[in-house]
């Protein structure tokens, strides 16, 4: 059974990052994700570097009946160099509406439970249409939970975390 806690909106400081950005149709997800997180994981290990987080999914365009813009990787305490395959950044600082579900599957359902609460509070992403899709600065679902925590993929926790607008540099 999915449980969803209650959205809330948090301020973050900016968190720099190593990830795998690639655009990939949804469908593609499941063959995708763990094979990536094990290639970064893989790659920290021969930088000699922990990571600072659970991995993430960076979204950086949505576009559900088309290929997904997105990033896969992991925090990091420091700013690192990336090389052909790995890109450094950093996930923006600023002020993030947030929620944790379980069920790996219910991904759809829960960033829904995020956005309808967004809406209803007047609350505005820091996101805009684009010819790929719809953009985001910050949209990122962080995995807590994996195999490695527990085998049923119902059990396992994400974090769906969205910049808001920050309105005093509207």
């Amino acid at each position: 059974m999915m449980k969803i806690t209650e959205p809330k909106i948090e301020s973050r400081e900016a968190q720099p990052t190593v990830g795998i950005r690639t655009q990939v149709p949804m469908q593609k997800f499941p063959e995708i994700i763990p094979r990536f997180i094990d290639e970064m994981d893989a790659w920290l290990t021969e930088q000699g570097v922990n990571s600072a987080g659970a991995p993430y999914i960076r979204y950086h365009v949505i576009n559900m009946e088309n290929d997904m813009d997105i990033e896969i990787g992991f925090p990091v305490e420091n700013a690192l160099k990336g090389d052909d395959r790995v890109t450094a950044g950093v996930i923006p600082a600023g002020r993030y509406g947030t929620l944790i579900y379980t069920d790996v599957n219910k991904g759809i359902e829960g960033n829904s439970v995020l956005i309808g609460w967004a809406k209803d509070n007047g609350i505005e992403w820091d996101a805009w249409d684009s010819e790929a899709g719809h953009a985001f600065a910050s949209r990122i679902e962080y995995m807590l939970d994996g195999p490695d925590d527990d085998p049923n993929p119902a059990n396992w926790r994400t974090e769906v975390a969205i910049r808001v607008v920050d309105t005093a540099h509207k």
